[in-house]
């Protein structure tokens, strides 16, 4: 190229101008990711397991060796509880938009699911009680969030069949109370009667006896 011809074109080159504000003080827009195929069915996986059992608990999850893990499996599954896991990120995603909210500060560090389509709370329980490597932080059953204490708590209350038993022994009770209050009346009112009658029968034997009495005090004088 020309040496004129050069020297033109780098005078005649555009030069955009400066934008008034710097890039470093735009802010920044956040891209959504797309969730791929994966973390779908993940989300779909979680959403049915939180709409199709009774009992929830959120546990924090440590070290635990695969034998371990493998035997306390087996012994939940022998009363229908299942152990299971998933990413944080996918649970609180499915949490913060459902009535399970309130479960959001749990699910932090490592966790894992405990679940159960029939409140088997105390046996599970009682399988926890030797793993201190999986800590009870909460649960949702019956459509109630109960904290450990209160999961506890629930465990311990008696079953169904010993409450109805107490419920129906209870009605029973005040039923006879009330059997006992409603006849006490009459009863009473029944006894003064014939206390009443006994003292007008002595009251009028008495009243002959002295009518038939001679009076002596006619033949002494």
């Amino acid at each position: 190229m020309n040496l004129m011809r050069k020297k033109l074109m780098e005078v005649t080159k555009y030069i955009p101008p400066k934008p008034a504000i710097p890039e470093e003080c735009k802010p920044r827009v956040n891209l959504v990711e797309e969730p791929n195929g994966y973390e779908k069915l993940l989300f779909r996986d979680v959403k049915e397991t939180f709409l199709t059992n009774k009992m929830i608990v959120v546990c924090q999850y440590n070290y635990l060796p695969g034998n371990d893990m493998i035997f306390m499996k087996h012994r939940l599954r022998k009363h229908n509880i299942h152990v299971k896991f998933f990413p944080n990120k996918i649970v609180r995603a499915f949490l913060s938009e459902s009535r399970y909210k309130n479960l959001l500060p749990l699910f932090v560090g490592r966790n894992l699911l405990i679940v159960s389509q029939e409140t088997k709370a105390r046996e599970m329980l009682r399988i926890l009680k030797n793993i201190p490597q999986v800590t009870l932080l909460g649960a949702y059953v019956d459509n109630v969030i109960l904290s450990k204490h209160g999961f506890t708590n629930y465990a311990n209350l008696p079953s169904m069949v010993i409450t109805q038993g107490e419920v129906v022994g209870a009605l029973s009770l005040m039923t006879s109370q009330t059997s006992t209050l409603l006849r006490r009346g009459p009863v009473f009112l029944t006894s003064l009667l014939d206390q009443y009658v006994k003292q007008q029968s002595c009251e009028a034997v008495e009243a002959t006896e002295v009518a038939e009495t001679p009076d002596n005090s006619e033949g002494l004088c």
